[in-house]
């Protein structure tokens, strides 16, 4: 590895913290920078900042919200009878990219894995749990990853919900659109026949 100027290898070593930066693309981002003049570099802090300082989570939903409700809690054109569950707030997205969607949200920020020490006491269950006890919720749609761990949390929520008198369902796991039989793992093909629909 080349020897930067101090400030320049401080400043690559930061965005190789980065999720999915690695050290070519860390390299690059710092000498964009070097080469930017002041002023983006200034909005470029300012704007992490801005992140850190003026963002939080829904009082009701834990999603990402610079204000007490999130757009989608205070939305009065969303269904309040129909939550969906997701791991994190990026899961919201890809949700809401499908424009199929007209419920709320409710953000669990994790998913069950004993390995790594996270039991449900370390998710944002209890809050679901309280505003099923409102009795306005009447369903409830589980969207956690499909991997170990989501697989695990959905599992433990719908054993924890059904009892409270909502309908508990799974998002539809299986075969990506535009992809070949044949590269699908057993284990996708398995979950595409189980969520199988009448046509």
């Amino acid at each position: 590895m080349p020897d930067f100027a101090e400030p320049l290898a401080r400043l690559i070593n930061e965005f190789k913290r980065l999720p999915g930066i690695g050290q070519k693309s860390a390299q690059r981002i710092a000498f964009h920078l070097l080469r930017a003049g002041r002023e983006e570099a200034e909005h470029l802090s300012q704007a992490i900042l801005d992140v850190k300082d003026k963002l939080g989570f829904c009082a009701l939903c834990n999603n990402i919200s610079d204000s007490e409700l999130c757009q989608f809690c205070r939305d009065p054109n969303r269904d309040p009878k129909v939550v969906c569950v997701v791991e994190e707030p990026n899961g919201i997205v890809g949700i809401e990219t499908t424009r199929q969607y007209e419920g709320r949200y409710h953000v669990l920020h994790g998913a069950l894995s004993p390995l790594r020490g996270i039991g449900p006491e370390s998710l944002k269950i209890k809050g679901l749990v309280e505003r099923i006890g409102k009795g306005e919720i009447e369903e409830v749609i589980i969207a956690t990853n499909p991997n170990v761990e989501g697989e695990a949390t959905a599992v433990y929520l719908a054993r924890l919900l059904k009892p409270l008198g909502v309908k508990v369902s799974r998002i539809g796991m299986g075969i990506p659109v535009g992809s070949d039989l044949e590269f699908a793992d057993e284990v996708t093909i398995s979950k595409a026949m189980e969520g199988r629909r009448e046509m």
